[in-house]
């Protein structure tokens, strides 16, 4: 077994093709299923069902999976450490975030500080739904990942305290109010869209029993502030991912309020890579800033 095969059976369950990862790995497709054919006769298990299109883990393939990200991440983290003995910081650092909130609110500054230090450090950043973040952090394809608080599986670093909020047209009834209750959305036209904080709003709602007129679904939030401003429908979104509103729409806080406390997180962070630690450090040191 060697760390080149584990890493194309990594890739391979990442991206659900053998094309996609021959191209991900910059090898020819022959290359990648021989050796995760030569995988599989190793371990004398079935690590993907090829009946379908894409290929899907097996059971046994899912857990395996985990054991072989842990060990990349092992193999990562062993580099790193040579490379600071002779005074090098260099490596691939991964980390998961879920759009915007994460993405464009905290990211970008926390980042720029990071790479100014640590310039030799690759950073990858995979952007997803929180619940999928939770996911690759869990399966090790990640090293950190931002979550919702709160989450006992994983050590964590509090940076900022974000909240839903109702997306009006400001020529609506509602928009009137200072703060709008899951009843007053009950049978309203209402968007939602694919972002994580789905399940927040869910609960919301359901604590009043309230069932807003679901009238359209939308991948992005820009699609929704567009029919919003149209005056289609309502929404609610985590106000750190919305920009500020654009004549024509207003934001309302909901009653009662829904926080939501965002956190850097890890599986644990006396394990993690150097490039990881020091990723952790400096959001420890500037997440005040964040805050503000």
């Amino acid at each position: 077994m060697t760390f080149t095969q584990l890493e194309i059976f990594s890739v391979l369950a990442k991206v659900g093709s053998f094309s996609r990862a021959a191209a991900a790995l910059g090898i020819t497709q022959s290359g990648v299923s021989h050796a995760f054919k030569q995988l599989e006769s190793e371990l004398g298990v079935s690590l993907l069902i090829r009946e379908s299109g894409t290929p899907v883990l097996t059971d046994i393939g899912a857990r395996l999976l985990v054991r072989a990200n842990d060990i990349l991440q092992q193999k990562e983290a062993l580099q790193q450490e040579a490379g600071l003995e002779q005074g090098i910081a260099r490596g691939t650092l991964r980390i998961a975030s879920f759009g915007a909130t994460s993405s464009l609110r905290l990211l970008p500054s926390l980042l720029a500080r990071f790479q100014k230090a640590h310039p030799l450090v690759e950073v990858h950043i995979d952007e997803v739904v929180d619940g999928v973040v939770v996911q690759h952090l869990l399966e090790r394809r990640v090293e950190l990942g931002f979550v919702v608080l709160p989450d006992e599986r994983f050590d964590t670093l509090s940076l900022v305290v974000d909240e839903l909020v109702a997306v009006l047209p400001a020529s609506h009834p509602l928009a009137s109010k200072p703060s709008i209750k899951a009843q007053d959305l009950h049978d309203q036209p209402f968007i939602r869209t694919s972002a994580g904080s789905g399940p927040h709003i869910d609960q919301f709602l359901a604590a009043q029993g309230a069932i807003p007129k679901t009238l359209f679904r939308f991948e992005q939030l820009s699609s929704m502030m567009g029919f919003v401003l149209a005056g289609n429908a309502v929404a609610i979104a985590a106000r750190l991912a919305l920009p500020e509103p654009p004549a024509g729409v207003v934001y309302r806080s909901l009653q009662p309020r829904r926080p939501r406390e965002i956190a850097l997180a890890a599986l644990r962070f006396d394990k993690l890579s150097p490039a990881a630690k020091a990723f952790v450090e400096i959001a420890t040191k500037h997440r005040k800033r964040l805050q503000s």
